[in-house]
């Protein structure tokens, strides 16, 4: 497992530029990982499945892609639902949170 500098959890929980944004089906848009979470806590099971399915993995990318966050990306991949997707989030958040704070 690469080892996770402060500068790079920083990068990791900041907001995305206004081309990464991720665009919901259900019309919201998210700039960050907290947003993320958010949204997993009160989006409906039928957006997460329409992002998150067989043939999609639409969170799971945005993750790898625009955050730089391997971990998360995998996690998510295998999720199974929304609230493990949440748990997930706030679980690295928690992690990359703590890596900042530290000294």
């Amino acid at each position: 497992m690469a080892k996770i500098l402060k500068k790079d959890a920083k990068k990791m929980m900041a907001r995305v530029s206004k081309e990464h944004v991720f665009r919901c089906c259900d019309g919201r848009s998210l700039k960050n990982m907290e947003e993320l979470e958010n949204a997993f806590n009160t989006m409906a099971d039928e957006t997460f499945s329409y992002h998150s399915n067989g043939e999609k993995s639409d969170f799971s990318n945005w993750v790898r892609d625009v955050i730089k966050d391997e971990k998360l990306a995998r996690d998510l991949s295998k999720a199974g639902s929304r609230s493990q997707a949440a748990k997930s989030v706030k679980s690295r958040l928690t992690f990359l949170n703590n890596k900042v704070a530290s000294k």
